[in-house]
């Protein structure tokens, strides 16, 4: 049986409140399964545990309890993430280094060196569209351009999976377009994706499944099409069907002209799954 890309398993972690004021449950027995090429989205409202559970999968945070594995190696040894790139929300740059000075140091810190780094860098500023860029100072950035700067060094290493923490935070709607079509093209080329993000519209037009976090525990999971898909509803698309048709729907589809496009269930917003799922377990 081929190993997931992550696993975490009953994964726990507890937060103790200074001066003994008690303690605050970050993650609650949380268990997640990624399939190897999937682009799957973790989703919850501040606090909701998604990026202390992101911190231990990359073995920046110990969990109190649990196990979490990177294709099968336990992500506490630095080992695991030898194949995983990552972009945290806010990520932090020499403003003082260019972009191609910038991905080189982020490709020795990977154990890159000589041509293949030089390969590699070229091929990463052209990947995210700032090869014209590549000698300008990042101080000379703008948030999208630093975004997929960002980007492009969580790619430097040539990783099987990729983090990415709100990635288009901060970004303009041509610039998340970009992002959202470099994800998508991550998957073509075999990456696995774990996609953390508020903007739940982009996330509903990229991810294969996602996963809803509410104080710490994992209230809804699974296939996006089948979580917002309502139940006992379907929809009919015609093509040059007349007003008339439309209302008498398939009565008559028969024996007509018309041409049925598709047929499927009808859905809901990733937007109103989200509120659903975690207004239910709101503090009370």
């Amino acid at each position: 049986m081929t190993e997931p890309a992550v696993a975490v398993r009953r994964l726990t972690k507890v937060f103790q409140l200074p001066f003994r004021r008690g303690a605050v449950v970050a993650v609650r027995d949380l268990d997640l399964r990624i399939e190897a090429g999937e682009i799957y989205g973790l989703l919850g409202p501040n606090g909701s545990g998604k990026s202390t559970a992101l911190k231990i999968l990359l073995g920046l945070v110990s969990p109190t309890r649990g196990q979490t594995a990177i294709f099968g190696r336990d992500s506490r040894f630095v080992d695991s993430r030898a194949s995983v790139g990552f972009l945290p929300e806010n990520p932090y740059f020499y403003k003082f280094l260019t972009g191609a000075e910038t991905l080189r140091f982020f490709g020795r810190l990977c154990g890159l060196s000589g041509a293949l780094l030089k390969k590699r860098i070229d091929e990463m500023l052209a990947l995210v569209g700032l090869t014209e860029a590549r000698d300008r100072h990042l101080r000379g950035y703008s948030k999208g351009m630093l975004q997929r700067i960002g980007l492009a060094q969580a790619l430097i290493n040539d990783p099987k999976l990729v983090v990415l923490d709100e990635p288009t935070a901060g970004v303009d709607p041509a610039g998340s377009r970009d992002i959202r079509e470099l994800i998508v093209d991550l998957k073509r080329r075999g990456i696995t994706v774990l996609l953390s993000s508020h903007l739940l519209a982009q996330v509903q037009e990229v991810c294969d499944r996602i996963g809803i976090l509410a104080n710490g525990v994992l209230v809804r999971e699974g296939k996006l099409k089948e979580l917002i898909a309502i139940e006992n509803q379907t929809e009919l698309v015609f093509e040059n069907a007349s007003d008339k048709l439309v209302m008498e729907i398939e009565t008559i589809v028969a024996s007509s002209n018309a041409k049925l496009v598709s047929r499927r269930r009808s859905t809901t917003t990733l937007e109103r799954l989200f509120l659903e799922a975690t207004e239910k377990h709101e503090p009370k």
